[in-house]
């Protein structure tokens, strides 16, 4: 059994909305089910005892062993603390190879799971031990680095819980919430429009204490120094004019690195100096106050929670040394390394020993009963500290000096620190005073206190970032099909941009911000439109989604605004990555459908049978559109009130059970007055999704009538020139539905010979290629056959041979002709031509081929 092919699915797939790692996975035909190997479910048990039971009792031994590997996948991720529940198994055309899709919460830790779900099967298929210790062991620590931490994650939910989308942009702590020109962004509890100055000044705090005073806040008095004597000579005029200890800090330090307080004798000042001096080259020495250390959140213009902060300690009981005392406290589920968890190990580190000569203890001393050991002068929670939860006792008054603390710095987000008795008094009527203010401050300790509730803060940033009723999302419209899904999302991007809107656009022709291409080439995937999402200058979205994103990475959003689907008809790509017939291409194209906001709406083509039943999985309402007003889905849809668009004569309606707006064909370029059936739905789709945006009429009346269909504004999209009195069209045509609206619109132009261009991609069908000549054979008198260099896995004359096949039998083609290369190919359709003529050039480099024809129009 081997792993073809692994991939994370980072969006809403093909088999649901989870993220997942979808393996591919053969068989030999040795090992394709349980009964394949006798007891190899109680062979992988043994090994990892929490996969528990892989079927019911008297279930049969028909599983597919890929299940096995899925439910281990699932099963080693749980018990690693990963919180998943998802996984699927399901075979595909080819004979022992199958699909195994697994969720995932980091997608490191699903890939690593996959491998190690892989290593267990192996292990017990051949009788070899696994460490499955070792093996949750790698995964919860790859989940400790790769998953948010608390701060982070706590306003992630918040967000989540908002419905509002968010996308991590690195694998720290940076994070995009919303979309577009909506967007915010946060690092860790540090807000985008935070300015580097604030932050700047916080890290400055002789220069905080300066800004404070100025606003009346109560701050420790005291000095920077530069050497040890004059620290000491600080601390004496501090201790004469206050008589009170003294602190000494790193000027622009952070988590309690290199402080030391409450210290009076010279010895304990230039130790205390040496250390403030290894952290920064600029030292404080400070008043000290006494009392206890407080930790105040500052939101915005409020208090959002208060902690009190207590230094890592022991507490003596008379049998055990200080070593174990720490070994006992330490074994707490809660503590773990860093910042992943509530609380942090407490480490015997210089620190720790220098505070405990300084109590004349050492880790080996044994504390008497009850005796309190403080194993650091600071309480930081990052440093082993604990806190309690104090917000319903902060006196107003107190609250408000916090306030004041951080609008003086400028801080958004502002954990400020406090030591004084108590947070139920005034700040000055018991001598306490702030002594730092902390950008991006940690938040743990107000979301999982050590002792008393945990706060709302994640809640509390995400509505200074969101004010209520507001979710920073962007309109969205994602428009998937067989045919015409590039043109029916450029005239969608048009009427927005038409209504005001900087539109944000992907297509198989490229990235396009606001007008401006800014990306080329096949742009219809989950990356692509993940740029879009991420440019700061989008108003909307409108995304062509094609299948093989979908397939191989899901969707690029949660959820879209409107979805519309343009045709399905006989399918495109068929054979490809398992999708072997329409129904399943269907399966794919309805992924979009299914991922609409319930208060959104699915754009659907009434008259293809295969589309409209997806009508059924909609979350969302359902606009249908067709060309025949009469059709029974699109009639009995309007009977009980829904929003409708079809054809009446010579003009498109519009209608929710009575016509609420008639556009001329005349009026619309795009449609050739009504001649190109095909880009008569196009239109039809792309106004049943601006309806559905809240366009009004007559915005999208103007933005239908200023929408050429040249090669500009729809290149490779029906593209007509006038060479030498010769009528050219020039379209990106690929599969035998998109060939049969072509014939069906030249049909009905003029043209005494008709000559066509044609190739066709081998990832094709053998039967896909043939039809689309066959089509051809009937209604052109010359066909031009090309092929280019790039065959896509065809042998050479291959894709010449089966188009030559499809014309077996032509009822009008008289004149075949083969030529490689596609220019090589327009160049010799364009000699035969003669005043009268028509010509189809079925381009493939769409750019540059149209390049090349416009260079011969011109020179004709």
């Amino acid at each position: 059994m081997d792993i073809i092919r692994l991939r994370a699915l980072r969006g809403p797939n093909l088999w649901g909305r989870h993220t997942a790692m979808e393996a591919t996975i053969a068989c030999p035909r040795s090992e394709r089910t349980l009964a394949d190997f006798p007891g190899i479910e109680a062979r992988v048990q043994t090994r990892f005892p929490a996969l528990g039971a892989l079927r019911a009792a008297g279930e049969a031994t028909a599983i597919p062993l890929p299940e096995l590997i899925a439910i281990a996948a699932l099963s080693l991720q749980n018990s690693a603390g990963c919180p998943v529940t998802f996984y699927r198994c399901a075979s595909t055309v080819e004979d022992g190879v199958y699909q195994v899709v697994v969720e995932y919460s980091e997608e490191a830790v699903g890939r690593l799971a996959f491998e190690q779900a892989l290593a267990l099967y192996y292990a017990a298929r051949d009788d070899l031990p696994f460490d499955a210790a070792d093996a949750l062991a790698r995964l919860r620590a790859l989940d400790e680095d790769e998953r948010l931490g608390p701060s982070t994650g706590a306003i992630v939910d918040a967000a989540v819980a908002r419905g509002i989308p968010y996308r991590r942009l690195t694998s720290g702590s940076l994070v995009q919430f919303g979309w577009g020109a909506r967007q915010r962004r946060i690092q860790a509890a540090e807000i985008d429009r935070t300015s580097a100055i604030a932050e700047s000044i916080a890290q400055d705090k002789q220069l905080t204490k300066q800004l404070l005073l100025a606003a009346g806040v109560p701050v420790p008095e005291g000095r920077p120094v530069n050497d040890a004597e004059s620290a000491w000579t600080a601390a004496q005029e501090i201790m004469r004019h206050s008589g009170s200890s003294v602190v000494i800090k790193p000027q622009d330090g952070n988590q309690g690195k290199g402080v030391t307080v409450d210290i009076r004798s010279r010895e304990a000042v230039l130790a205390a100096y040496a250390m403030a001096a290894n952290i920064s080259d600029d030292v404080l020495v400070e008043r000290y106050f006494p009392g206890h250390d407080f930790r105040l959140l500052v939101v915005g213009d409020r208090l959002v929670a208060a902690a009190r902060r207590d230094p890592p300690q022991v507490i003596g009981d008379g049998q055990q040394s200080i070593r174990a005392l720490v070994e006992a406290v330490n074994r707490d589920p809660r503590r773990g390394e860093g910042h992943a968890t509530s609380l942090t190990k407490i480490r015997l580190d210089e620190i720790a020993l220098a505070t405990l000569r300084h109590q004349r203890l050492t880790p080996e001393s044994v504390p008497s009963q009850g005796q309190r050991v403080v194993l650091r002068n600071n309480a930081n929670l990052s440093t082993g500290g604990t806190a309690t939860d104090v917000t319903d006792d902060v006196h107003p008054q107190l609250a408000a000096r916090a306030i004041a603390a951080a609008t003086m710095v400028g801080l958004d987000i502002c954990g400020v620190d406090v030591v004084c008795g108590t947070v139920t008094r005034p700040l000055e009527a018991q001598g306490g005073g702030i002594v730092e203010v902390n950008a991006a401050p940690g938040l743990r300790m107000h979301l999982a206190p050590s002792y008393g509730k945990g706060r709302a803060v994640g809640e509390a940033i995400i509505e200074q970032l969101f004010p209520a009723g507001k979710n920073g999302r962007i309109p969205l419209v994602a428009v998937a099909g067989t045919n015409g899904k590039t043109t029916t999302v450029r005239l969608i991007a048009h009427l927005q941009t038409v209504a005001g809107r900087r539109v944000g656009m992907t297509t198989t022709d490229g990235v396009y911000i606001a007008g401006r291409r800014i990306d080329s080439g096949d742009c219809s995937g989950p990356k692509s439109a993940r740029n879009v999402l991420l440019h700061p200058d989008v108003d909307a979205a409108v995304l062509e989604t094609a299948r093989g994103g979908i397939l191989r990475e899901g969707l690029a959003f949660d959820h879209c605004d409107v979805a519309v689907v343009t045709n399905i008809g006989l399918g495109d790509h068929l054979g490809l990555n398992y999708i072997t017939t329409v129904e399943d291409l269907a399966v794919v194209k309805r992924v979009i459908v299914d991922n609409v906001a319930p208060t959104g709406m699915t754009v659907l083509n009434a008259a293809d049978p295969i589309v409209a039943r997806k009508a059924a999985y909609c979350p969302s309402a359902v606009t249908f559109f067709a060309a025949d007003g009469h059709h029974p889905v699109l009639a009995s849809h309007r009977a009980r009130q829904q929003r409708v668009v079809f054809r009446d004569g010579v003009e498109l309606v519009a209608a929710e059970g009575e016509v609420v707006a008639r556009f001329p064909l005349a009026d619309i370029p795009l449609t050739h007055a009504g001649a190109l059936t095909f880009q008569v739905e196009n239109v039809m789709a792309a106004i049943a999704a601006v309806w559905a945006l809240g366009l009004d009429w007559a915005t999208v009346r103007r933005g239908l009538a200023s929408f050429i269909s040249d090669a500009a504004t729809v290149p490779g999209r029906f593209n007509v020139f006038d060479y030498r009195g010769a009528t050219l069209i020039a379209d990106y045509g690929h599969n035998p539905d998109a060939i049969v609206a072509l014939v069906r619109a030249v049909e009905v132009m003029p043209g005494k010979r008709r000559t066509a261009v044609i190739s066709a991609a081998g990832d094709r069908r053998d039967e896909d290629i043939r039809h689309q000549s066959q089509l051809l054979g009937a209604v052109f008198d010359r066909l031009v056959l090309y092929e280019d260099a790039c065959q896509r896995g065809r042998a050479p004359g291959e894709t010449l041979a089966l188009l030559r096949e499809g014309l077996a039998g032509a009822t009008r083609t008289q004149i075949v002709e083969e030529i490689h290369g596609e220019f090589r190919a327009i160049d010799q359709a364009l000699a035969g031509l003669a005043p009268g003529d028509l010509c189809l050039i079925l381009i493939d480099q769409i750019e540059e081929a149209l390049a090349h024809i416009a260079q011969r129009v011109a020179a004709g």
